[in-house]
């Protein structure tokens, strides 16, 4: 039963993954996501539903369109994949089947935490390609974290503040650097982050977010793909930190600590 159950989470985060495809596209091109069938971006055909089953389609058609042979980018497949994945995490972190089982609370959280990760991912995405961390997806999952947070009130000082500084501390860099160094959208994400992960994994997502930025960015720099003045996306490393965080930041916490 639980590995039938795994495979049906799995399998329903690669058919979430495919939806968010078609968020970020629509997003990109500034139409509506609720109407309309998905098509080829480069052709517009309309595509069948043998061209879009998640990761199959794209491995059966060897990444490229069926109609105009055009290569389809390797963003579907990946984010179909992380997506599923991202939620096996997810329903494992929180104890699979027996936590589930008759705990309203815990069913809940699952929902939630499904939702959150599907908007980051599109976040991610839609940031890693345009530069912009678009408000019509940050909001509502800000929203969303907010209401959650009004059910656990005992503990809502704690995200709130960690929200605030978490924002306060990009709002520096921001203001001080003149929106060169931190866009005003990674001032809004960190709230984000604050209030979704509270203290003290606030900490740890910030410190691995820095950490993943310095390392990919002396990497391109180093390669030649990037110069120390070009620009570059600072959500993704935000929400990969979040990730981390997430699932294993008082882990990661502990460990520095027993260092010390």
């Amino acid at each position: 039963m639980g590995i039938f159950l795994s495979l049906f989470i799995f399998t329903f985060g690669l058919i979430i993954g495919s939806f968010l495809n078609c968020v970020i596209y629509r997003l990109e091109t500034k139409k509506n996501f609720l109407k309309g069938r998905s098509f080829c971006p480069r052709c517009k055909h309309v595509l069948n539903w043998q061209d879009l089953a998640p990761i199959f389609s794209f491995l059966i058609l060897i990444g490229k369109c069926r109609y105009c042979k055009k290569k389809i980018s390797w963003q579907y497949p990946a984010v179909e994949l992380a997506t599923g994945l991202l939620f096996l995490l997810i329903f494992s972190a929180l104890g699979g089947i027996p936590s589930l089982r008759d705990n309203f609370q815990t069913i809940a959280s699952f929902l939630y935490l499904l939702i959150i990760s599907a908007l980051l991912i599109v976040i991610f995405v839609f940031d890693l390609k345009n530069y912009i961390i678009p408000d019509k997806v940050l909001f509502p999952a800000i929203g969303l974290v907010f209401l959650f947070r009004i059910f656990n009130f005992s503990s809502l000082p704690n995200f709130l503040l960690s929200a605030f500084f978490a924002s306060l501390f990009f709002f520096a860099i921001f203001f001080f650097s003149k929106g060169l160094w931190m866009g005003f959208g990674d001032v809004k994400l960190a709230f984000f982050m604050g209030l979704f992960l509270g203290f003290p994994n606030i900490l740890a997502a910030l410190f691995l977010s820095f950490l993943f930025g310095a390392i990919i960015g002396l990497s391109l720099i180093f390669l030649r793909k990037k110069s120390l003045k070009s620009e570059l996306p600072f959500g993704p490393f935000l929400i990969l930190g979040t990730f981390i965080a997430l699932f294993w930041g008082n882990s990661l916490i502990n460990w520095y600590l027993s260092l010390l």
